[in-house]
């Protein structure tokens, strides 16, 4: 039987850090009360689109795996804020990295994009479709931000991640997975501006007005979540107590907490960095694999559990069996450019180029919700 081993890994985080302060100095919030509801202390701010975040941490995976992009046959960008719709985001990183027998696609289930092209690549790579691919995890929220409305804009993040998979005859990468969606509260979790719906309506590129039910995200993301891992753990065979680390889409720590619960496993297994990054998106779970594998918190031969939920309201768990190396095969020099201003200096740019659009927003009339 053919398996997908993840053999590459790498992340490229910007530079520029946005904590509690900071955004405290220009809109109505504490750091006391982002903290309590959310776990969160600061995220980062991308002064560059998400397609060079890509570039940087797709490099840095190649290099890893000790990989030539030439010999990658599938690039899979899991985001939902491409740069470009047509032509797809995943055809520019496949240009930029040079993988030129390539094939390349996006796929958007929004948090759960990363492991949703995860399973995808894997499912090719098994039935002998392709080799050998590269799957990356990316978000740059920042410009879509609704920085008027508090409830979200102190959530979210902007970074990359990805990871390069191979056929390998033994049992590693991703042995058993649940994906899964409630079509039904796709409403509960909406950013409206994003999407050709909106074109000739009156909206401008980038203004958003975010529909977001905190509660009922908070129930469907811990259920979902849960019922995922429960069903991935028993199509591996596997029981909670073989899991080695649990590497969660970091949206909240009271959901992270919860899902731990559900599920039967002791924080101390569970590698949290939304303190520090706050919710990216797609990027959430392939930051915080590299993060884990940097700190050493993966071992030759671990486990992993990897639930997450996102909107549509998407959800899926991955059980992963680590191979025998942790440590990169070699590293490369490409870097992202270097950034000129603070994050709070960024955020206020794009403030000030966004138009008032929210009642146009609100009388759009959406499907299912």
């Amino acid at each position: 039987m053919t398996y997908a081993a993840i053999t590459g890994w790498g992340k490229c985080m910007p530079p520029a850090v946005l904590d509690n302060a900071g955004l405290a100095s220009f809109m109505d919030t504490t750091d006391e009360w982002i903290t309590t509801r959310t776990g969160i202390k600061e995220r980062r701010v991308s002064h560059v689109p998400m397609t060079l975040l890509s570039h940087v941490a797709s490099m840095r995976a190649l290099a890893c795996a000790g990989m030539d992009p030439k010999d990658i046959d599938l690039v899979v960008l899991g985001t939902c804020s491409a740069d470009e719709q047509v032509p797809n985001t995943a055809s520019a990183i496949q240009l930029l990295i040079g993988a030129s027998k390539a094939a390349a696609m996006d796929i958007n289930t929004a948090c759960t994009s990363f492991l949703y092209g995860l399973s995808t690549a894997t499912a090719m790579i098994r039935t002998g479709v392709v080799r050998n691919a590269l799957v990356v995890g990316v978000e740059g929220i920042t410009p879509y931000m609704d920085w008027s409305n508090r409830n979200v804009a102190v959530l979210f993040g902007d970074g990359a991640a990805a990871v390069v998979v191979q056929a390998s005859d033994k049992a590693e990468g991703v042995i058993a997975e649940k994906l899964g969606c409630y079509a039904d509260a796709r409403g509960i979790l909406r950013v409206r501006g994003m999407g050709t719906i909106y074109g000739n309506a009156g909206v401008q590129l980038g203004d958003t007005t975010w529909d977001f039910d905190g509660q009922e995200i908070f129930k469907r993301a811990v259920h979902g979540m849960s019922r995922a891992s429960q069903a991935a753990l028993e199509r591996a065979g596997i029981t909670t107590d073989q899991i080695d680390l649990v590497v969660p889409h970091q949206a909240n720590l009271r959901i992270i907490e919860s899902v731990a619960k559900h599920c039967g496993i002791s924080m101390d297994r569970v590698y949290v960095t939304v303190h520090k990054y706050g919710n990216m998106s797609s990027a959430t779970v392939p930051v915080a694999l590299v993060e884990a594998l940097e700190e050493g918190r993966v071992k030759p031969g671990s486990i992993l559990l990897t639930p997450a939920f996102g909107g549509g309201l998407t959800w899926c768990s991955h059980v992963i069996r680590w191979g025998d190396r942790v440590t990169p095969l070699g590293t490369t020099d490409i870097d992202l450019p270097p950034c000129m201003q603070t994050a709070v200096e960024i955020v206020q740019d794009i403030i000030k180029r966004k138009s008032s659009s929210s009642a146009v927003l609100q009388k759009i009339a959406l499907p299912c919700g």
